[in-house]
């Protein structure tokens, strides 16, 4: 324990200071954790409606150099990479449904075929010598 009392100050400040840092992260994570289950739910246009309110935090806390800038660009890539993945496999899978569904709309009911006649095999050239 410190006995100067400037350093006893900083002690508490230090002490202060840790516990809002951990604040602002916490909100970090919780902030993207609720993007990530929105886009988990299929809510996709609630997950990019809360994209801003995530970017907004993150950028906030690099501003307070509470988590390096790098690091926030990172978050916010992974972010919007995760929700971009998630709409184009949305897309892909409704266009695949509709493809499916005019497949089936288009396909005739299948028509009775004429029974294939069985031809008799003639002699092949080796079977012909054989024969001579």
């Amino acid at each position: 324990m410190p006995n100067i009392k400037s350093a006893k100050k900083r002690v508490l400040v230090n002490q202060k200071k840790t516990e809002q840092n951990k604040a602002i992260r916490s909100e970090v994570k919780s902030e993207i954790k609720k993007v990530l289950n929105l886009i988990k739910e299929n809510k996709l246009e609630e997950a990019k409606a809360s994209l801003s309110s995530a970017y907004a935090v993150i950028d906030a806390a690099a501003s307070k150099n509470v988590i390096h800038d790098n690091n926030a660009a990172n978050k916010k890539a992974k972010l919007a990479k995760k929700i971009d993945e998630a709409l184009k496999s949305e897309s892909a899978h409704k266009v695949e449904e509709t493809v499916k569904a005019e497949e089936v709309a288009e396909t005739p009911a299948p028509a009775e075929e004429a029974p294939v006649k069985k031809v008799k095999k003639t002699a092949t050239k080796k079977t012909a010598d054989k024969a001579e």
